[in-house]
């Protein structure tokens, strides 16, 4: 039986793959992309190759000015083809779904209007919290999630209505109004049903910065809703986003894509491969190697690995 009760958000699986399937591959470019990412990457290709009329987009998600870098983004289009990876749509190309550079929408208002409907619908209010004074009010997340939001204490929100009279962003954090208590149930292709608590596993969380850029969750979100986005594959460090993601999927009267979330790659001391970790970067192993061919062999063994030990 399934784990969905009759309040969870069902995402748009098609076990029989009669309708028409857009994938989509989309790196960050805040450093050079590691063996993790390329397995990821191959495996959303791979997923789009095994579909008759499938399409694949390219999107590049490079909204933090401070951290992407333009060195980056040619390094990755470089280290994808050189996995003889292709795609239908991606920059420079406008159309059919473009831009299909986040810096680039973010100027023509697509994440603005997603933040003026969640104001609408009451979802989101202003926040004048910093990251660090949450961290301070909360255990400090262990090295491995560092990355990870901490926790935002209930009890720092606002009153109900706070901010409804904002017509812009203006210079505050912008929160999303968690449903505490409410069970989010990820059904993933790769690992099954994946349940998160809204207000144990996660809380209010960012959907717009103070610096005047729109957040990952909500980002991700509007734009795979704009280029109809019907599956995404990504890393299981990602689940929890994927979670949060659902609630911003409902908020925005949209159904969610289905997901695929591949386990991670490691090192030899167990650490997952990271950019800020400095993990060997496919850029080295490009320029250092012929042919990317006993990397894709092994992407192949592992994919065929997972697929076969979902199957009956």
């Amino acid at each position: 039986m399934s784990p969905l009760g009759s309040n969870e958000i069902r995402p748009m699986i098609d076990p029989d793959q009669k309708s028409t399937y857009r994938g989509r591959i989309a790196p960050t470019p805040t450093g050079f992309l590691h063996l993790g990412h390329a397995r990821t990457f191959w495996v959303a290709w791979k997923r789009a190759a095994d579909r008759r009329n499938a399409q694949l987009v390219y999107r590049i998600e490079d909204l933090d000015p401070q951290r992407c870098k333009t060195e980056f983004i040619g390094a990755a289009t470089r280290d994808l083809e050189w996995l003889g990876l292709a795609w239908a749509e991606g920059p420079p190309a406008r159309d059919p779904f473009g831009p299909y550079q986040q810096s680039e929408r973010h100027q023509t208002g697509y994440y603005k209007q997603a933040w003026g409907r969640l104001l609408a619908e009451g979802k989101i209010y202003p926040c004048c919290r910093s990251r660090k004074d949450i961290a301070r009010a909360t255990l400090a997340p262990h090295e491995e999630d560092e990355l990870v939001e901490p926790m935002f204490p209930v009890e720092w929100r606002p009153a109900l209505g706070t901010g409804q009279e904002a017509t812009e962003p203006g210079e505050s954090n912008w929160r999303f109004r968690v449903p505490v208590g409410r069970r989010v149930t990820v059904e993933d292709i790769n690992l099954g049903f994946r349940s998160f608590v809204a207000g144990e596993d996660f809380g209010d969380f960012l959907v717009w910065r103070r610096d005047g850029v729109p957040s990952y969750e909500l980002a991700v979100v509007v734009d795979d809703i704009a280029m109809q986005i019907t599956e995404v594959v990504r890393g299981e460090d990602l689940l929890l986003s994927t979670a949060r993601q659902f609630l911003i999927y409902e908020a925005l009267g949209a159904q969610p894509p289905a997901f695929f979330h591949c386990p991670l790659m490691r090192d030899e001391t167990g650490k997952r491969l990271a950019k800020r970790h400095e993990a060997l970067s496919l850029k080295t192993i490009r320029e250092s190697e012929a042919t990317a061919d006993p990397y894709i062999q092994q992407f192949a063994r592992d994919y065929e690995t997972w697929i076969s030990q979902k199957e009956p």
